[in-house]
């Protein structure tokens, strides 16, 4: 296991009561530090107790308190070093502490941290262009989040539809859209729907990959069709060309709109700039989202919307106008630098074609493993999928996906569950052939462990 400070010895400097930590004494000097931590008069070892008394209980954490981040790696406060395969859930791009994406934010941040949208700045207007570069002609919309980013999409459907008293949207099983109540409304999962009805009328859930019925369920309120180019949290079932061709189709002869969810699977992660066109390039949407990986863990979301005529006498990316939309903190000056850097380091270093290329290696040598307990390996880029056999785990252990991600822990892998019976790899985009090796011998042994428990 490496030592963090044969790495990158540093000094951090905190603000004003909290101690600077000297990063170059090695392991034995890093964990005595991160074990007296204080933020004010709290300590590490009082974390978990200050989580239940202080923050609400949305969240099934593991029982893992980190401190630090490097590349891949993260340390917990003890000064262990975890292989990072989860990547904040898709968010980190460009892993943890990047030195370029830390100097963008610190510089940024020394000159205009925020200003509303009231008025223009440089890093929103740069980084609207790059992103209609990279997917096509249209206009950005910048938010928070990925459940903002597509709470704008189905605003902008409701609003094309308007010009035709349509407003219904077709969605699939095994979708997630967010947590916001048109995120879960738009999202086909009943476990994020239970206990908040009555949900946002209007939504139509239909079988994942299936045009048949996506041509029969289109009505006279159908507006617009929502889909993930690669389902992430439904466990990363990749839709075939022919589908979303389809759906390209369907929507050209019907006037519907067609919106991707990239929040997870965009800029990036499947080996092109946009997930779709890792399956079907030649298709164009009319709308997309994304958020997640788009700044390397300084909150951001976007949406394009597309420059096609809306019918009307404004272009589609013009239909939401002055008024019809907002958010106060959404493209602010730091996070927009941040997505900048995101952007120009990928580009420059080439990593979304080699995020091709190494996901292929990851797909390769987890299927070389021979790993048991393991029943099907799904993915495109950087996403992978492992399908658990639900027999073959012991039944008292809890869903097979939460005990592996345990075992992993333990074996010091972080990985990511999608449901009871799917684990995710979700590592960075500058991962190396080495780590994504160290990454399948861990995550064997944790097979092993947790079918033997």
């Amino acid at each position: 296991m490496r030592n963090p400070a044969t790495r990158r010895p540093e000094t951090r400097q905190f603000p004003k009561g909290i101690p600077s930590l000297d990063f170059a004494g090695g392991r034995d000097n890093f964990s005595d530090i991160c074990g007296q931590i204080r933020y004010g008069s709290w300590e590490m070892s009082d974390l978990a107790d200050e989580y239940k008394e202080f923050v609400i209980p949305t969240y099934g954490r593991f029982d893992l308190d980190l401190v630090r981040g490097s590349g891949a790696r993260v340390w917990d406060g003890n000064g262990r070093e975890y292989l990072d395969f989860g990547a904040g859930i898709a968010v980190c791009s460009l892993g943890h502490a990047h030195p370029e994406i830390t100097a963008a934010i610190a510089e940024q941040a020394a000159t205009l941290v925020h200003t509303s949208n009231l008025y223009r700045t440089i890093p929103q207007a740069r980084l609207a262009r790059r992103l209609v570069e990279i997917t096509g002609p249209g206009k950005i919309f910048f938010c928070n989040s990925g459940a903002e980013a597509n709470e704008g999409l189905i605003k902008l459907a409701r609003r094309f539809g308007s010009l035709s008293s349509r407003h219904e949207i077709l969605t699939f099983d095994g979708s997630f859209h967010g947590r916001t109540m048109a995120g879960i409304s738009a999202t086909a999962q009943g476990k994020v729907k239970k206990g908040f009805g009555p949900l946002l009328e209007g939504f139509r859930h239909l079988p994942f990959g299936d045009l048949g019925a996506v041509r029969a369920a289109v009505g006279p309120e159908t507006v617009a069709i929502l889909v993930e180019p690669v389902q992430g949290e439904g466990g990363i079932h990749i839709a075939r060309a022919e589908f979303l061709r389809g759906l390209r189709q369907i929507c050209d002869e019907k006037n519907l709109l067609l919106l991707f969810d990239e929040v997870q699977c965009g800029l990036g992660r499947t080996g092109a700039w946009c997930g779709w066109k890792s399956i079907t390039p030649e298709i164009e949407p009319d709308g997309v989202s994304w958020a997640k990986g788009i700044a390397n863990g300084f909150p951001l979301g976007a949406f394009w919307v597309s420059s096609r005529s809306s019918g009307g006498s404004a272009p589609l990316c013009d239909l939401l106008g002055p008024g019809s939309h907002g958010t106060t903190y959404g493209g602010n000056p730091v996070a927009c630098r941040a997505a900048l850097a995101v952007l120009d380091i990928l580009s420059r270093e080439g990593m979304v074609e080699k995020a091709g290329e190494l996901g292929r290696l990851l797909h390769a040598s987890l299927e070389e493993a021979n790993l048991p307990g393991v029943v099907g390996i799904r993915s495109l880029g950087l996403m992978a999928g492992v399908q658990l056999d639900p027999h073959a785990f012991p039944k008292e252990g809890g869903p097979p996906a939460s005990q592996v991600v345990v075992a992993a822990m333990d074996a010091g892998l972080l990985i990511i569950p999608a449901g009871e019976c799917v684990v995710r790899f979700l590592p960075p985009l500058n991962v190396t052939s080495e780590e994504i090796r160290e990454a399948v011998t861990k995550f064997k042994t944790s097979l092993a462990k947790s079918l033997n428990s």
